[in-house]
């Protein structure tokens, strides 16, 4: 972990005006005077380390970024951070195997924090028909991948809402996280053009207006999905953190049926 040149208060105040709270509101939240949290972001007093740990507890601040401000005040980070193939993560990466396994003959894949593939199961591949090489090569960004106009954008049938959904999503996160590299891709990922010009439309009403369905043209005609997103509870490594599994179920009954003759045409 590199630290920064930024003071410890300077974080803090940052990441308290981020969350638009008042230093009344965190003070009350952390149980301390608004007199001390005043000193802390100023630099007339230094945090411990429990307060660190306090202070980033309430303001939400992701395990990546609370290392920063640890090592900003003086203390070595608390939250490591491990390769998934580290035996320490066996059990971690086990529990996503045996979910993305298990959820076939329905796509599912899981994501790092920039939204780069970690690892996916055998019918997202099936489904990237006609992608241009060079989106696929590692490290595969998945936002880049669907929205490209040279990824899945132009079999997207209903890319204007499903690019509002995932634009709104990074937004979201980079809000969250104020990760300059996420904000960063949504700028790049705003500028691509739209094939087609196609018209803007509410899909999800087909649907009872509860869900957006994503719905893509294949080789086995139109698929339309549900999604759903799967984070570790509690975790203390950075790594697990930052993973998001993301499964996409049928959202009607053709879709189901193509998916289990995809599967079974690889099976076989």
């Amino acid at each position: 972990m590199i630290a920064t040149a930024t003071a410890v208060g300077d974080h803090l105040r940052e990441w308290r005006q981020r969350r638009r709270l008042s230093q009344m509101d965190l003070a009350l939240d952390a149980e301390i005077s608004t007199r001390h949290l005043s000193f802390l972001e100023t630099g007339r007093a230094q945090p411990s380390r429990d307060m660190v740990l306090r202070l980033a507890e309430h303001l939400e601040i992701p395990l990546r970024e609370r290392n920063t401000i640890l090592v900003a005040a003086g203390f070595a980070p608390v939250f490591p951070q491990r390769s998934l193939d580290d035996p320490a993560l066996a059990a971690a990466r086990k529990a996503v195997d045996i979910i993305l396994a298990g959820h076939e003959p329905h796509p599912a894949l899981v994501v790092d924090r920039g939204w780069n593939l970690v690892s996916a199961n055998r019918m997202i591949p099936a489904l990237l028909a006609d992608v241009a090489p060079e989106l696929l090569a590692p490290p595969m960004n998945v936002l880049r991948l669907t929205l490209h106009p040279k990824g899945l954008a132009p079999r997207v049938a209903n890319l204007h809402e499903w690019r509002a959904h995932l634009l709104e999503r990074l937004r979201r996160e980079v809000e969250l996280t104020a990760d300059q590299r996420l904000s960063d891709l949504l700028v790049e990922l705003k500028a691509y053009p739209i094939p087609g010009g196609q018209p803007s439309r509410r899909a999800g009403d087909e649907y009872g207006g509860v869900a957006i369905p994503f719905r893509l043209q294949t080789q086995a005609g139109m698929l339309s999905f549900f999604s759903t997103t799967t984070v570790f509870g509690t975790p203390v490594d950075v790594t697990l953190s930052e993973l998001t599994l993301e499964t996409f179920f049928p959202a009607d009954p053709t879709t189901a049926e193509t998916l289990r003759a995809i599967a079974a045409s690889l099976a076989g």
